[in-house]
């Protein structure tokens, strides 16, 4: 019975989501990191801006430089979210001239800000700080002492900047992830276009209509489509072999009851008992070939149309066949027959198989040996093991049958040509089925001097410890 587990939309969906999600989680990692480093940039070039303002504004009296810090200084420094402002001005021996707030500047930072432009973060009085530092020469005036010049202000505005363009790049990373999602199922739905004409066009057909597909479909699709016309040819062989099998059984059935129809008919013309006598005897011997007939045309149709709802179980087919062997010793139809049993192995066959099946199995290859070989012939069963299994076989030293319509004797109704017993020619068709279900296969040889082997191949037991039944 199909359960619908979900469906492919949804989890086509659910691995874009996955997908998209891991992506957007690395492409919103970046972006922030994007995001810190412009507000780093830009905010480090109002640093050094300021820094060239307070150089371009120092004078000197004599040899001590004079600082006077310009408006415009200070306001490249100032930003609109209060932050506070630091500068200070040291002489060539470290020494400050001018500053405004008390920030310990490290030797080492004041020997790296000497060779080239430095930025540095610090911690003051728990507040962070982004300072930079670069040296000027004082080339030109009266003295040539170098100075150093420091600035820099709280982080602040360098937080606030990096959330907002952050949280830009969140907004257009939305839109993008929404016109995605919407483009996402429109391309869903179109490539799903070729499954949905595939089911319309099934749906469209007649229960009869075996006839291959013929439609284009994308490559996905290529297997699904032969898989389909692979089924439909299997079907409609199905169904040819079913309308043989029942026209040739109503033809197998007719003539007997044709035969039935004709001695009663003739009896009852007759006012003679002896004539009565002997067309009952005719009647009784028709409707038990009539019956049998019958009963094989059934198990044929139940090996060919049942569902494998049976479970197998380890069977000892050492015993099964020791036992067939037994039963049909005993039977009228073998008393002019030396039916007999080979040498079995000593310890346990054990196949995976079905009992019933197994026994119907053997009856027919015993049953088809007695009724083609003429009275007084040897029929011999029995069983072996090899590298490949288990092989079940019967001889018999009857005619044989020739080697140009052997292969058709597993056809329901072929008896090899014989006309001249009461054989309906369905015991092996009614093997090679039960050979199949058991993923066993049916050979036919030829047995020197002249007769006949028939051997069953059985697959090794995939449960060789358990217990046969």
């Amino acid at each position: 019975m199909t359960q619908v587990v979900g469906s492919l939309k949804a989890r086509l969906a659910i691995w874009l989501l996955v997908m998209v999600s891991g992506l957007g989680a690395l492409l919103l990692m970046e972006a922030y990191g994007a995001s810190q480093r412009a507000a780093e940039r830009a905010f480090d070039s109002q640093l050094a801006a300021a820094a060239l303002t307070v150089a371009d504004a120092i004078q000197w009296e004599g040899r001590d430089p004079v600082v006077s810090i310009p408006l415009a200084a200070l306001q490249i420094l100032a930003t609109a979210h209060q932050e506070r402002v630091f500068y200070t001005v040291l002489d060539h021996d470290g020494r400050r001239i001018s500053d405004n707030l008390d920030i310990v500047i490290p030797e080492a930072d004041q020997a790296a800000a000497a060779d080239a432009p430095i930025w540095r973060d610090t911690t003051q009085a728990g507040t962070r700080w982004r300072l930079h530092g670069r040296e000027y020469d004082s080339a030109g005036w009266d003295i040539q002492d170098p100075v150093q010049i420091w600035v820099g202000h709280t982080t602040e505005g360098r937080r606030v900047l990096t959330h907002e363009l952050f949280e830009r790049a969140i907004l257009r990373f939305v839109a993008m992830v929404l016109l995605a999602a919407l483009l996402m199922l429109l391309a869903m739905r179109v490539a799903l276009t070729p499954m949905r004409q595939l089911r319309h066009r099934l749906r469209q057909r007649q229960a009869d209509d075996m006839r291959p597909l013929d439609m284009q479909v994308p490559e996905e699709l290529r297997e699904m489509v032969e898989a389909l016309d692979t089924l439909f040819s299997r079907q409609r062989k199905s169904r040819d072999n079913l309308l043989r099998f029942t026209a040739d059984a109503s033809h197998q059935l007719k003539t007997p009851l044709a035969g039935l129809q004709s001695t009663s008919e003739l009896a009852l013309q007759s006012h003679a008992p002896d004539v009565w006598y002997q067309a009952l005897v005719d009647v009784h011997e028709g409707a038990q070939r009539t019956s049998r007939l019958a009963g094989q045309l059934l198990s044929l149709a139940r090996l060919r149309h049942m569902e494998e709802a049976e479970e197998s179980q380890p069977l000892d087919l050492g015993a099964l066949l020791r036992d067939s062997v037994l039963e049909w010793a005993q039977r009228d139809m073998a008393a002019q027959h030396d039916l007999g049993l080979a040498e079995l192995p000593s310890e346990p066959m054990v196949v995976q198989g079905q009992a019933w099946a197994l026994r119907e199995l053997l009856g027919n290859l015993i049953d088809n040996a007695l009724r083609y070989t003429p009275p007084g012939s040897e029929i011999t069963l029995g069983l072996y093991a090899n590298d490949d299994g288990l092989v079940l076989y019967i001889d018999d030293n009857g005619p044989g049958v020739d080697a140009e319509v052997r292969h058709r004797l597993r056809q329901p109704f072929e008896r090899g040509g014989r006309q001249d017993t009461h054989g309906s020619g369905l015991g092996l068709a009614i093997v090679d089925n039960i050979a199949q279900r058991h993923a066993a296969t049916l050979e036919i040889k030829e047995r020197l001097p002249h007769g006949l082997r028939i051997e069953v191949h059985f697959p090794p037991s995939v449960q060789p410890s358990e217990e046969p039944a």
